[in-house]
C-alpha cells in the first residue's frame, strides 16, 4: 500500500492536498517494519542510509588524521564547531525552505552538494596537500547543507507514512544513522590501518575513505529519484520568509510540550555526544588504541543503537513516554561518566554499546513526539529549529575539551556525564508536562 501520487498529479495539484496523508485514514499496522512497507519511505530510508555511511566514515577519518596532524583534542573540537555552527545560522532557512516548497528537491540536491565536496576532499588528501583548514572549510560545507536539507527530510516521513506509523518510521530513521555505526566506521578504520601499513601518519587510506564517501553521497541523492510523493506544501503562503520564520519561533516558545521536548534534546547534544568528539583522543590516550580500535569501538556503539532503534519500532504504543524520555537522558549520561573511567577495551565496548541503545531510543521518541504536536505545514519550522538547538553543541564541547586538555580525558568525561544528569533531573521535575506526556498522539501541546 502506498500513500503516493504520481508526479502528473503533483503538477496538477500545486496545493496538493491530495499529498496530506496523516489524515488519510489506514489500517494501522503494527509489524516492526511497517514503515518500510512504504514505497516512498523505504526510498527515502535507503538515500538516508547512505548519506549516514558517509558521515560515520568520515569520523574516523577526520578525527584519525585531524588528531595525528595537531594531537589536540581542541583542534577535534574546532572541527566539530566548523560542522555544527552552520545548523544554528542556516537551519531555520532550511525549515522555511521545507514548509514553503516542495521537499523531494531539498533532500536530492543536499547530498549530491556534499558528495562533488566531498570528491574535492579527496583530492586534497591523496595529494598531500591537505591542512588542517582544509578540515574546517570542509565541516563549514557539509554542516550549511545539512542546515538546508535535513529539515525536509526530517518533515518528509509523516507526509509519507502517516502519524499512525511515526515512531516506528523515526526508529527506523534513527536505525539508518546506526546502522552505518555498525559497518561505517569499522571500514573505514580498517581501511586506514590496511593502507597506511603500520605509519599512522600516512594520508593515504584517508583519501580513499573520503572517495567512498563522496560515492555514498552520490548515492544518497539519486534514491531520491524514484519517490512518487513530492512533498508539496498543503498551503501556500501569503507572508514573507521572515514572518514564517517568527511563526515557527513563537509557536516553540508558547508549546510546553515542544519548547520542553526541544530543551531536552539539546542537554544530550551539548553533555552526552561529546563522547563521540572525544573518541579519538580516548581511544588512543588510554586504551592505546589504533585505528581498526576506534572503528570498533563506534562500530559497538552502532550495534547498541540499532538494537534500541528496533526496540522502539515495537514501541508506538508506550505508555509514559515522557518518563521515557527523562529516564534515558539520565541513562545516557551515567553511561558517558562510566565510559569515562573505563581501562579495558572490552569494558570500554560495553559501555558503549549501553550508551548507543539509550541514546537512540531517548534521540528518536524525543523527536517523534515533537512531530506528533505540530501540524503538517509547521513541521519543517518545528524541525529545523530542533536541529539548530542541536548545532549549540560545540557550547558544551569546548569547555569540556580545556578539561581534557589540561587535566585529563577522564575527568572531561565524567564532568560531562554527570551535568547531562542533573540538568535532566533539574528540566524534568520543573516540567510536569513532559511528565505527563502518555502515548504522545493526544498530548496538549499549549
Amino acid at each position: 500500500m502506498s500513500n503516493s501520487q504520481d508526479s502528473s498529479d503533483a503538477l496538477s495539484e500545486p496545493e496538493s492536498v491530495a499529498e496530506t496523508v496523516s489524515n488519510t485514514p489506514r489500517p494501522i499496522d503494527d509489524s516492526m517494519f511497517a514503515s518500510l512497507k512504504e514505497r516512498d519511505y523505504m526510498f527515502l530510508w535507503i538515500g538516508m542510509l547512505g548519506s549516514a555511511f558517509s558521515m560515520n566514515m568520515q569520523l574516523v577519518a577526520q578525527g584519525w588524521l585531524v588528531y595525528e596532524m595537531t594531537s589536540s583534542a581542541v583542534s577535534l573540537t574546532y572541527v566539530t564547531l566548523a560542522f555544527m555552527l552552520p545548523q544554528v545560522i542556516f537551519s531555520p532557512i532550511g525549515g522555511v525552505l521545507a514548509d514553503r516548497i516542495k521537499k523531494k528537491g531539498i533532500i536530492g540536491w543536499g547530498p549530491f552538494a556534499n558528495g562533488l565536496a566531498t570528491l574535492v576532499m579527496a583530492y586534497y588528501v591523496l595529494s598531500g596537500e591537505v591542512t588542517f583548514a582544509h578540515f574546517i572549510w570542509m565541516g563549514l560545507f557539509n554542516g550549511t547543507v545539512m542546515a538546508l536539507s535535513i529539515p525536509a527530510r526530517t518533515a518528509f516521513i509523516p507526509e509519507i507514512v502517516g502519524e499512525s506509523l511515526m515512531f516506528n518510521a523515526m526508529a527506523f530513521n534513527t536505525a539508518s544513522w546506526n546502522l552505518a555505526r555498525i559497518l561505517g566506521p569499522a571500514l573505514a578504520g580498517f581501511m586506514i590501518a590496511i593502507f597506511a601499513d603500520g605509519d599512522t601518519s600516512s594520508s593515504f587510506g584517508v583519501g580513499l575513505v573520503y572517495i567512498v564517501l563522496a560515492v555514498l553521497y552520490l548515492v544518497s541523492a539519486f534514491t531520491v529519484l524514484p519517490i512518487k510523493h513530492k512533498g508539496t506544501p498543503t498551503s501556500n503562503s501569503d507572508k514573507s520568509p521572515l514572518n514564517d520564520l517568527i511563526e515557527g519561533i513563537q509557536y516553540v516558545i508558547k508549546s510546553k510540550i515542544v519548547g520542553g521536548l526541544i530543551l531536552l534534546s539539546i542537554f544530550p547534544f551539548l553533555f552526552g555526544i561529546s563522547i563521540n568528539t572525544f573518541l579519538p583522543a580516548f581511544n588512543r590516550d588510554v586504551l592505546q588504541g589504533g585505528p581498526d580500535d576506534l572503528g570498533l569501538l563506534m562500530t559497538y556503539m552502532g550495534v547498541g543503537a540499532i538494537g534500541g532503534s528496533l526496540m522502539l519500532a515495537k514501541l508506538g504504543s508506550l505508555k509514559n513516554k515522557g518518563y521515557w524520555v527523562l529516564i534515558t537522558s539520565v541513562m545516557w549520561g551515567l553511561g558517558v561518566a562510566a565510559f569515562a573511567i573505563t581501562t579495558n577495551f572490552n569494558l570500554a565496548a560495553l559501555v558503549i554499546g549501553f550508551i548507543g541503545l539509550v541514546s537512540a531510543i531517548n534521540m528518536s521518541m524525543n523527536r517523534s513526539l515533537v512531530q506528533l504536536q505540530v501540524s503538517q505545514s509547521m513541521r519543517g519550522r518545528v524541525m529545523s529549529i530542533d536541529m539548530m538547538s542541536h548545532g549549540l553543541m560545540p557550547l558544551g564541547v569546548l569547555p569540556i575539551s580545556y578539561l581534557v586538555d589540561n587535566v585529563s580525558i577522564q575527568v572531561g568525561l565524567v564532568t560531562s556525564g554527570i551535568i547531562l544528569v542533573v540538568l535532566t533531573i533539574v528540566t524534568g521535575y520543573l516540567m510536569p508536562q513532559i511528565r505527563a506526556i502518555d502515548k504522545g498522539y493526544l498530548a496538549d501541546s499549549t
